[in-house]
């Protein structure tokens, strides 16, 4: 594995992601936080506050229920520390290189870290968020949040921003890898049926220009056509969407509802968490007992859920080559390595070049 040429340089890599609750006790401010993002309600204050105050309340009771099977509390910053830790090995060591976390909805925060990387005085930073399809609720948040945090610490050092990666090979190999397992485990019980299952988003932020739904429509592309040329074949698959909240119209097709139909049509399924890195109560709860319990219910011959990349060095190595590129390219960079991939009528696109 190569490391950052400059042996002067001190690099600060961030890595982004939602976070959540460390304890029973951190729930519901943790669902006050996420729903109190006016990129998730873009209502103005105080009708916002309001509102998340309510919201955080009505789904608190719910929320604990789905976090008492996995421990009381969310896997997510133990996880990604894991990952910071794999991906500072990968880069070069601690000396030249360290990995800080930044989560949108609950510690550490954008302040906590802006603080401790000004006192490690980096000479560059790269922000990566741990999100691989962009969307202007999850990476695009973070990232003006982070921007807002750096400048209250005057933390000025030369940035570089990784917008997204859905189609990067470092990404997709890893997880073709792990769908062909999922695949060779479900086709004992007949021929599997591949449900890569995406967080969903509602249907209006894709129609103001959000290019979520376009990248994960790559994502899906490209890991199916590397699991094809694994496997020798075309595989069945399709894109479905799950986590939906409200009632606002969400993407869809919604994943229970394609649980529910391989169950009708005697299909085995392969359930990808294709928008997640991270094991948490959307793939531990959601996936792994809600959806395996409807599949049951509907007798779905197999389930077999895709475990999420992890600290997979396949995929590590792919954030390591695109945090390089970063260092070596342009400011903000596309699908880890620059331009924008997006297509023309995806004006919230962070990229605008190209």
């Amino acid at each position: 594995m190569g490391e950052v040429s400059d042996e002067n340089r001190r690099i600060a890599v961030v890595l982004f992601n939602l976070g959540g609750p460390d304890s029973p006790d951190a729930i519901r401010p943790f669902l006050f936080n996420l729903f109190n993002d006016p990129a998730i309600i873009g209502l103005p204050n105080p009708a916002r506050w309001l509102l998340a105050q309510y919201i955080s309340r009505r789904r608190e009771r719910t929320a604990r229920r789905n976090y008492d099977f996995i421990g009381g509390k969310s896997p997510l910053l133990p996880n990604t520390i894991t990952q910071a830790k794999a991906l500072e090995a990968a880069l070069g060591g601690p000396d030249e290189v360290r990995c800080f976390i930044s989560m949108r909805n609950w510690h550490p925060f954008s302040d906590e870290t802006a603080l401790d990387i000004k006192t490690f005085q980096p000479d560059n930073i790269v922000l990566l968020p741990l999100y691989p399809q962009y969307a202007a609720a999850t990476t695009g948040s973070s990232v003006k949040d982070w921007i807002r945090a750096a400048g209250d610490v005057g933390l000025d050092a030369p940035t570089s921003t990784i917008c997204c990666y859905p189609a990067a090979d470092g990404f997709v190999s890893a997880m073709a890898n792990l769908v062909v397992e999922g695949w060779k485990k479900a086709e004992k019980a007949g021929l599997p049926r591949i449900l890569y299952s995406a967080h969903g988003l509602p249907e209006r932020e894709i129609q103001r220009g959000d290019p979520y739904q376009w990248q994960v429509e790559q994502s899906a592309a490209a890991i199916a056509a590397a699991v094809a040329d694994r496997l020798g074949g075309h595989q069945e698959w399709l894109i479905s969407y799950q986590s939906r909240v409200g009632r606002l119209k969400w993407l869809g097709p919604y994943t229970d509802t394609e649980i529910e139909r391989a169950g009708l049509e005697g299909r085995p399924l392969v359930v990808v968490p294709l928008s997640f890195v991270s094991e948490h109560v959307e793939t531990l709860v959601e996936l792994d007992v809600e959806y395996r319990e409807l599949a049951v219910l509907h007798n779905v011959p197999a389930y077999e859920r895709v475990r999420t990349v992890g600290d997979d060095a396949v995929f590590i190595e792919g954030l390591a080559g695109m945090v390089r590129r970063a260092l070596d390219g342009d400011p903000l960079t596309g699908c880890g390595h620059g331009g924008r991939i997006c297509p023309g009528d995806r004006p919230r696109c962070p990229c605008t070049d190209g």
